[in-house]
């Protein structure tokens, strides 16, 4: 009897000309999947890859100087439509798609190019996870935790799309080593739960430290991530559940 294909989840990194489609449009795409093995544990398989892309439009000298990505690396690149379906939506069908900072990403991989793919977001579990790191940008994370069996220089340069997401890659499967699929997508489809304070005479402090009149004033922020760790923290003064590893969420950990 053949065996089951593997369980996958395919993590995505996006190079674009800007930040805001349709005005701005992806010039390279890159890819790593991670893999549940026979014996319950989770780990990188495959090569992964990238692809150029022609974003249809000039890329802005401000974005050039972050990956290095010139019009005419992509003037004969395959357009957006034509590379993305079959990356986003491979065979065997992936459980989810991941990013880092996942909202960037989906702003490009619309439903109808992932068929309504589920996203893990490896920013806003980390958050949860890992609360003591010093920073949650990918390439912080990457020499904080230093993960395991990880080729150095495989994961550079940083800012393109296959060494960023081969980086990811190693976050996202040392996460699911820790929490189940759904308990990801859980904190995935929530705002960030931040471990400290981000701004103001409070700056770095746990937000259990703070007084009740810094914390008002936090739960009209225009953040929505500091207004929702402001209202969790709240509610957890008043005697409700934490929403992090502790609360009433841990059930989906294993």
């Amino acid at each position: 009897m053949a065996s089951p294909p593997p369980s996958i989840i395919r993590v995505i990194d996006l190079e674009t000309t800007g930040d805001k489609p349709p005005l701005h449009a992806v010039c390279e795409i890159g890819w790593q999947d991670v893999a549940l093995g026979a014996d319950g544990r989770w780990e990188l398989q495959g090569e992964g890859g990238s692809r150029l892309v022609h974003p249809g439009r000039g890329i802005p000298p401000l974005t050039m100087a972050i990956h290095h990505i010139r019009d005419e690396d992509v003037a004969d690149a395959p357009t957006w439509h034509d590379v993305a379906r079959p990356i986003l939506d491979p065979w065997p069908r992936r459980v989810a798609l991941a990013a880092h900072r996942a909202s960037f990403e989906e702003q490009f991989c619309t439903p109808a190019l992932t068929r309504g793919a589920d996203w893990i977001c490896t920013w806003k579990c980390a958050l949860r996870l890992w609360p003591d790191s010093p920073g949650f940008s990918n390439q912080m994370l990457r020499y904080w935790r230093r993960p395991e069996g990880m080729e150095h220089e495989r994961g550079l340069p940083a800012h393109r799309a296959f060494p960023d997401a081969y980086v990811t890659a190693f976050h996202l499967r040392d996460m699911l080593n820790e929490a189940s699929v759904a308990q990801l997508i859980e904190w995935s489809s929530q705002p960030g739960l931040l471990p400290r304070v981000r701004y103001g005479p409070d700056r770095g402090k746990d937000w259990s430290e703070i007084s009740e009149d810094s914390l008002e004033g936090f739960l009209t922020d225009r953040d929505e991530d500091v207004r929702f760790t402001a209202e969790t923290e709240r509610n957890r003064r008043r005697g409700g559940a934490p929403v992090g590893r502790g609360g009433s969420t841990q059930r989906l950990l294993f």
